[in-house]
C-alpha cells in the first residue's frame, strides 16, 4: 500500500470529516442500552479504507473504547443515588494518570488536561442516556452492572490511553496533528459505527490532544 502523506491525508480529511459532523449534529440515533457504545450504521466510510491509519488512531480508538464504558456506568447508576458527577473519583483518575505520565516521561499537566476532557466526554454519554431513559422508560436497563468491575475495566483502558499519549507525544506537537486527529476520528467513527450521542462525546474527548 502506498503511504499516504500528511498533506494528502489532510485534504481527504476535509471531505471525510463532513460526514462525521453530519452524524454528530443530525437526527439522534437510538442509543444502545446493552452496554455497548455502538448502534447500526449504514453509511460507508468515504475513502478511509484506502488510507493508511493515522498515527493518532490508537489514541482516538482508546478514547472511544473508554467512552463505551460510559454506557455501563450509566446503567449501574440509573435508579440509584449515585450522581453522574463524582468529584472524588474524578480527582483520583486525574492523580493516577499524572503519576503514570511522570513515570513515562510525559508531561503530567498535559495528561491531566486531556483526561479532564475524557471525563467530561464520559459524562456527556451518561447524561444523554439518562435523558433517553427518562423519556423512554421502556428502554431503560433492567440489570445493573457491578460498578467496581466496570471501573477496573476503565482503569485498564485509561492506562493504555496514557501510554498511547506518551508514545505519540511528538506527533501531537506538529502542525499536522489537527488533520491527523481528524482523520483518526473519521476512521474510528466508521470502524465502531458510533451513534450520534457517542460521536458527540468523542468530539468532546479530543480537543486537547493536539498542542497549540
Amino acid at each position: 500500500m502506498r503511504t499516504t502523506t500528511p498533506l494528502r491525508r489532510a485534504l481527504i480529511t476535509v471531505t471525510a470529516t463532513a460526514a462525521v459532523v453530519l452524524t454528530a449534529t443530525g437526527s439522534a440515533v437510538a442509543v444502545p442500552v446493552s452496554g455497548t457504545a455502538t448502534a447500526p450504521h449504514t453509511a460507508t466510510a468515504p475513502h478511509t479504507a484506502a488510507l493508511s491509519l493515522s498515527p493518532l488512531h490508537p489514541v482516538v480508538e482508546l478514547a472511544a473504547e473508554r467512552l463505551a464504558t460510559a454506557d455501563l456506568v450509566a446503567a449501574a447508576k440509573w435508579g440509584t443515588d449515585s450522581p453522574i458527577d463524582d468529584p472524588a473519583r474524578e480527582q483520583q483518575v486525574l492523580d493516577n494518570v499524572a503519576a503514570q505520565a511522570q513515570q513515562l516521561g510525559a508531561d503530567p499537566d498535559e495528561i491531566r488536561t486531556i483526561f479532564r476532557d475524557q471525563i467530561e466526554a464520559n459524562k456527556v454519554v451518561q447524561r444523554g442516556l439518562f435523558q433517553r431513559w427518562t423519556d423512554h422508560p421502556d428502554e431503560a436497563p433492567t440489570t445493573k452492572p457491578d460498578l467496581t468491575v466496570v471501573r477496573q475495566q476503565i482503569n485498564q483502558i485509561t492506562s493504555a490511553l496514557v501510554q498511547a499519549l506518551a508514545d505519540t507525544s511528538d506527533n501531537r506537537g506538529t502542525f499536522v496533528c489537527g488533520p491527523e486527529l481528524a482523520l483518526a476520528t473519521v476512521q474510528v467513527h466508521y470502524e465502531n459505527h458510533l451513534d450520534a450521542l457517542h460521536t458527540r462525546a468523542l468530539h468532546r474527548a479530543l480537543p486537547s490532544i493536539c498542542r497549540d
